[in-house]
């Protein structure tokens, strides 16, 4: 596949912004589409050009198999987001299984030699802060009840039996490749990075948010917001204000 086709399989741009100074990609959480980030792209699309992925298994992908692999998800997204290569300042902006992805592709541009100047990891302890976790192992009515509890699944789709049975599988890989992730404590990335967390949130600890700065080489922030694990649907304007000041700065 030529980097070209992988960006069109992999890359959703709703709102252009070609003259834009700068670039902001999206990754979703597990279970998540591209378009989860629709409303980011319009409000921010003044600043910045804004892209997000679209993995295997979802939406207009629905007929491919998932990947359960993290290291094979970034080798192939950053493939396809090479291809969006056009000198402008990138931001990466991942949220919980999005937020370890955006830090993996991260670290593969790095090694290209041009990486993102600052990565907004949300919603998920840092890459070596490991649980036990065995969603991927459960049946389909337990990954399901999973997906209530945390709220960050359109409610059309958990209404839709058809539908949801057909996403399942594109699930549970996401939940094999984020809970079989590993990384080491001095596995780091050059650029900037900005933890967004939830001050309940049941997948993430203050402090396990706080172990990101061992992570990163820059300079390292955090923000913590009222909520839980999908704290950024009742806060995203105040998360929209973040991103915007930073990409307009």
């Amino acid at each position: 596949m030529t980097t070209t086709a992988a960006a069109d399989l992999w890359v959703r741009g709703y709102h252009p912004a070609p003259d834009a100074e700068r670039r902001l990609v999206c990754f979703p959480h597990a279970g998540g589409s591209a378009s989860f980030y629709f409303p980011v792209s319009r409000a921010l699309s003044e600043v910045a050009d804004v892209s997000s992925l679209q993995y295997p298994g979802r939406q207009d992908r629905r007929t491919e198999k998932g990947i359960d692999s993290v290291a094979e998800l970034a080798d192939q997204a950053a493939e396809a987001l090479r291809a969006l290569d056009d000198e402008r300042p990138l931001t990466f902006f991942g949220h919980s299984m999005g937020a370890v992805l955006a830090f993996e592709v991260a670290r593969r541009f790095e090694q290209d030699g041009r990486g993102p100047v600052h990565v907004f990891a949300s919603g998920r302890r840092a890459p070596s802060a490991h649980r036990p976790e065995n969603v991927h192992q459960r049946d389909d009515d337990g990954i399901i009840a999973e997906m209530r509890k945390l709220s960050g699944t359109d409610p059309r789709v958990l209404g839709d039996e058809e539908l949801l049975r057909m996403v399942l599988p594109a699930i549970r890989s996401d939940y094999t490749a984020i809970e079989t992730y590993r990384a080491e404590p001095d596995t780091r990335i050059g650029a900037d990075v900005t933890v967004l967390v939830g001050d309940d949130d049941p997948r993430t600890s203050l402090d396990e948010a706080r172990a990101w700065e061992q992570h990163t080489t820059g300079a390292f922030d955090l923000e913590v917001f009222p909520g839980g694990h999908f704290y950024l649907t009742d806060q995203a304007p105040a998360v929209i204000r973040l991103l915007k000041a930073h990409l307009a700065g």
